[in-house]
């Protein structure tokens, strides 16, 4: 997983993203032509649009092409569902479709905007507060409590209110006794519990999950899924979520299964089946 690798550094990253929300960033940009190109969705463009794009690494003399030629459009407020066996590439793919690493071929447009015409600096400037992240591994800084966490997103993009901003999304995912605990004194629930609220923090446009529930057991993981979708539906916000479990993906609007590089269509089976099993 390109973004994944260390803990602290996605953090921080994920903090970064929100330092250019207080200078108008949410406001959508279209002032490209690539972007009036777009087909139009829902809110005149779809959030996400990509086109074609592929996924090549080199090791030694040998090319791997992890994603090929791949398309996908997603509308404001649609929630979907990426399966696909373990190795198949869905954690690379959420790391292009959020920006947080760059394609080999093809385009990529993100809020109307073309990527591939921002730098990296770019990048986390168009994400400021209009994206959110939950990780697999939480990825909470183990030095700071649950309420510094949370206010991570807001700390670089100062604004009125930020701990009692953080303060109350900690209560609204039922941890409003905790915001001062680190995150060795929580357990793995509680603490995805703080990462879902650290991605809601900024009211987002736009949230990526990656399998949210892979480290929680199943009743631990089925309260957090509530909660995310419960937070997701109330807030009106698109939903990319990549997930092994067939009953997980079958709560969102549109599912797809990503294979030999590329998506397709995809109806799950109504049992709870574990995509890496199959």
């Amino acid at each position: 997983m390109p973004y994944s690798s260390d803990q602290t550094e996605n953090s921080a990253a994920h903090a970064s993203s929100t330092t250019e929300h207080s200078n108008g960033i949410r406001r959508p940009l279209t002032d490209t032509p690539a972007a009036h190109n777009v087909p139009h969705g829902v809110s005149g463009y779809p959030v996400l649009h990509a086109d074609r794009l592929s996924k090549k690494v080199t090791s030694g003399e040998r090319s791997l092409t992890i994603l090929h030629e791949l398309s996908l459009s997603v509308e404001a407020g649609e929630s979907v569902a990426i399966l696909g066996k373990s190795g198949a590439g869905k954690s690379t793919l959420l790391g292009l479709l959020a920006g947080l690493d760059t394609p080999s071929d093809g385009e990529l447009m993100l809020f109307g905007q073309a990527l591939s015409r921002l730098d990296e600096d770019g990048r986390a400037a168009l994400r400021a507060g209009r994206v959110g992240f939950v990780f697999q591994n939480f990825q909470l800084l183990p030095t700071l409590s649950a309420l510094e966490n949370v206010m991570l997103p807001l700390e670089l993009s100062p604004r009125a209110g930020e701990t009692q901003t953080a303060t109350k999304w900690l209560a609204r995912v039922g941890l409003g006794e905790r915001v001062d605990h680190l995150p060795k004194q929580l357990s793995g629930g509680e603490q995805q519990r703080v990462a879902v609220a650290r991605a809601f923090v900024t009211d987002p446009e736009l949230v990526f999950a990656d399998e949210p529930t892979g480290n929680l057991d199943p009743d631990t993981g089925a309260q957090v899924i509530d909660l995310l979708f419960t937070l997701n539906r109330e807030a009106g916000t698109t939903l990319i979520l990549v997930t092994h479990d067939h009953a997980l993906a079958r709560r969102c609007d549109r599912c797809l299964r990503l294979d030999q590089g590329k998506l397709e269509p995809f109806v799950p089976v109504a049992a709870s089946v574990d995509e890496g099993t199959q």
